[in-house]
């Protein structure tokens, strides 16, 4: 991929200016951020028409090429669940083959897309091959929190009391029973080139990221919290708030690991809760605008819940500081 330059940064004049590659259109949900952080990521790639989409099945999928239609401007792949980052390695092992034989000039840059669901459990062990042959692609996980495409069943990426459609609410069982894959940091331990978190709230931030790792030469990977109102149960227009609440409640805490020099750093929007502790926000507010945890709250609430909650977000709050702080 190409050379990185660090002192990037998208400028709303500059990306008015600039070509959609992903285009309007689509049939996403109206309010859905996932369309936004498509259009956000498309917008920060340093060579725009020499990059190759390789797309997981999920609800960016679906919605944005159905037959015979396509919101994409660029070269693009779907392919299953399981091995999208499979279909990114053999293109560039196909083009590299090519290079070799004269075929080709140059290897395009490989942008892979997922959801949870592919990323968080059935396509793991793809990514996780990729990473470790250190294949040169970034891969971008958009974490709304279940299997939405498909019903709203829970994933690894579903948090501890929600409910999903196979998590269900009741008298005995207050919704799903364990917490979430702390994924990120599981793709970090791979030491890939780059790897972060992420938030469709803070696009110049992600936009950032998604240019530091379009640019490192190798594996980078970056989860981005994309709220998803059919499933989490807010009013359709609240997806950015809901988004700005995660971070500021810090249950979506945005670092960045640098595989050059093994270290991680707390990005900036989160960084001002590690400065002030006092400007960090109590989890009830951005768990009570969400149907999914409306039992929680209603009829009768449940403070032992929420503070096991609160808990769980502290714990993992906590560690992310220690890793930054190495």
């Amino acid at each position: 991929m190409t050379q990185e330059t660090p002192q990037w940064r998208p400028k709303l004049k500059d990306i008015a200016d600039q070509e959609e590659l992903f285009t309007s259109g689509q049939r996403l949900c109206a309010g859905c951020p996932a369309g936004s952080m498509a259009r956000m990521a498309m917008h920060a790639l340093p060579r725009p028409k020499n990059t190759i989409v390789s797309q997981a099945t999920g609800c960016l999928e679906v919605a944005s090429t159905i037959y015979p239609y396509t919101a994409w401007r660029v070269p693009w792949m779907h392919s299953l669940f399981e091995n999208a980052p499979a279909n990114a390695s053999g293109i560039e092992a196909a083009y590299k083959a090519r290079k070799r034989q004269g075929l080709e000039d140059d290897i395009p840059d490989l942008l892979v897309f997922s959801g949870d669901g592919s990323g968080f459990d059935i396509g793991v062990q793809a990514a996780s091959g990729a990473i470790e042959r250190r294949h040169n692609f970034l891969y971008i996980i958009y974490d709304n929190q279940a299997y939405q495409n498909t019903g709203i069943q829970r994933s690894g990426a579903t948090p501890k009391y929600a409910w999903t459609t196979t998590s269900e609410v009741g008298k005995a069982v207050p919704g799903k029973p364990t917490w979430k894959k702390p994924i990120a940091l599981v793709y970090a331990a791979h030491d890939p080139e780059y790897c972060a978190t992420a938030s469709v709230y803070h696009w110049r931030d992600f936009m950032m990221k998604v240019r530091k790792g379009m640019e490192k030469q190798g594996p980078a990977v970056i989860v981005v919290l994309a709220p998803c109102h059919r499933n989490w149960r807010y009013p359709e227009e609240l997806g950015m708030k809901m988004a700005k609440l995660a971070v500021e409640t810090c249950f979506n805490p945005l670092w960045e690991y640098d595989g050059e020099t093994r270290t991680y750093t707390m990005s900036a929007p989160s960084m001002q809760f590690v400065k002030d502790p006092s400007k960090k926000k109590p989890i009830e507010e951005w768990l009570e605008p969400q149907g999914r945890f409306r039992h929680l709250f209603r009829p009768t609430r449940r403070d032992d819940l929420i503070q096991d909650f609160q808990n769980l977000v502290d714990e993992d709050w906590e560690f992310i500081k220690r890793l930054t702080e190495m």
